[in-house]
């Protein structure tokens, strides 16, 4: 009993030594690691991490089973699988890490952050979009395929390598002739950067996982792998059921028209864009307060055309 009491008194001593001497610092260090272990989860968790940390744990069990016994050859060889096991998790899960790298560099916070979209730019991108949106709800109609890729700050100049510049202002007539069967550049994605159209007949890495349908062709595919590798925004048409999806962050969402994707696209390339533009221009922003109401109020006004322009469309048809 008293070995016990002596072990429990230490243990409170420790407790109390430790509560009074820590400092500022180490509640910081505890909630930057605290931070870390959420996010590791959170990325284990959201991408194919869970297989992966099946096979981990049975190699630990192999590896432990193996000193137990002292197996020398399969101790040896678990060894040097160790050793290579950091690197192969690099490769596997370097489509995710360069995402999440992407995030930070682009994070609200960022004091390297992008620097604000300009009126222009924004209209350019507003212009796009309802092109892209236009043309895409009347190829649904026509079951006529198509893939477009909406460039945000990762730069695809390797896949722009792979098609043809075209560089011109995007209009629903010219993203329908690209995409018109048996044309030269219909087989390929189309780039819009900055809301123009920018290059055609581009070739796009196709996704490696097997989560997608097989009821799904090469588009999808496509369409999820350059979203994998990049943090484009992919609007697929299908050929065969001219379903119009949209892949983001390695998702593929479906289900859209012509209206719920131009809202899907205001959020992701207007939207979010101006919430990520960095600290420094978040700081001047509080200053052009005045200025954002009375866009927001503009935005709110030339809503209800979208719909107009739509219901326009269909009895043209």
């Amino acid at each position: 009993m008293h070995i016990v009491w002596d072990a429990i008194k230490s243990f409170w001593e420790l407790i109390v030594y430790i509560v009074t001497n820590i400092r500022i610092v180490d509640f910081l260090d505890i909630l930057v690691i605290a931070f870390l272990i959420f996010k590791c989860i959170e990325f284990f968790i959201k991408s194919r991490g869970g297989q992966l940390i099946k096979g981990v744990i049975v190699l630990v069990i192999v590896a432990f089973i193996a000193n137990l016994l002292d197996m020398v050859t399969v101790k040896w060889i678990m060894a040097h699988v160790m050793d290579s096991l950091l690197i192969a998790i690099v490769i596997i899960f370097h489509p995710e890490i360069r995402r999440a790298l992407e995030k930070m560099g682009t994070s609200k916070l960022g004091v390297l952050g992008r620097v604000s979209t300009t009126d222009a730019e924004e209209q350019s991108i507003k212009k796009g979009i309802d092109a892209a949106c236009r043309a895409a709800g009347a190829m649904q109609e026509q079951k006529c395929g198509a893939l477009m890729v909406f460039e945000r700050t990762t730069q695809l100049g390797e896949i722009i390598a792979t098609g043809t510049v075209v560089d011109a202002e995007a209009t629903p007539q010219l993203i329908g002739n690209i995409f018109f069967p048996n044309t030269p550049l219909h087989d390929g994605a189309m780039i819009l950067r900055q809301g123009k159209v920018y290059a055609a007949g581009c070739i796009l890495p196709l996704t490696q996982g097997n989560e997608l349908s097989k009821s799904l062709g090469t588009r999808h595919r496509a369409a999820v792998g350059m979203s994998e590798n990049s943090d484009a925004v992919v609007v697929v048409v299908s050929e065969e059921t001219g379903a119009i999806s949209l892949a983001v962050n390695g998702e593929l969402r479906r289900g859209f028209d012509a209206i719920t994707l131009h809202n899907e696209l205001n959020e992701l390339l207007i939207d979010e864009k101006e919430a990520t533009t960095g600290f420094w221009s978040y700081v001047v922003g509080l200053f052009n307060k005045k200025d954002n109401q009375e866009q927001v109020k503009e935005e709110t006004e030339e809503k209800p055309q979208i719909e107009e322009k739509a219901e326009e469309n269909k009895v043209e048809e």
